[in-house]
Parts: C-alpha cells; structure tokens; sequence
C-alpha cells in the first residue's frame, strides 16, 4: 500500500471556476479529492480567500467531511529548509487531476 500522503487542494480554478457571480465545479479535482480521502490520505483545503472561504466551498460541493483542515494560503514560511522546503512535492495542475 502506498504511504499516506498530506495533499493541500487549492479552491480558486482548481475545485472550482468562476464566471460572473457563478461557482462552476471542476469536477476531475473534485473527484480527486473523493478518492484521495477514501484512500486514506489527509487532505487540507486552502486559499488566498481563507479558512471560511475554504470552507464554504468545499461545503457546497459536498466534499468537507474529505478535508482534516481549513487554511488561509500562507503569505510567509519560516522553515529550516528554505527555498528547498518545496523540493520533494508533487505539484498537480487541475488539468491533471484525474490523471494521478
């Protein structure tokens, strides 16, 4: 079995688009999310709008009992590791979602 991965899922044209006053769900990432957390992974949803706004969407796409958190995206990192610390992930493009 693979080992259990932390994954942070973006909202903003990654879980969903925005046209006008209208949210469209993206619907491979959405998935995604779904057979991550079957899977067994922790997953924490983030975003420049905040942990509310993280939230609230996540809650309308019926998918916040997937996420173990709700975070604002981070403005700073202090860390050890510097510009390494993104060394070892694994970035998805929405695109690719349903790919991995």
């Amino acid at each position: 079995m693979e080992r259990r991965r932390i994954i942070y899922i973006d909202v903003d044209d990654t879980l969903i688009r925005t046209f006008g006053t209208k949210q469209i769900p993206v619907t491979s990432c959405v998935d995604y999310v779904r057979r991550m957390h079957a899977d067994g992974h922790t997953l924490y949803c983030w975003s420049r709008g905040g942990a509310e706004y993280s939230r609230d969407v996540a809650a309308s796409l019926g998918i916040d009992d997937c996420f173990s958190g709700f975070l604002p995206k981070p403005d700073v990192v202090l860390d050890d590791r510097g510009a390494d610390l993104l060394d070892y992930c694994e970035f998805i493009l929405p695109s690719n979602a349903s790919n991995h």
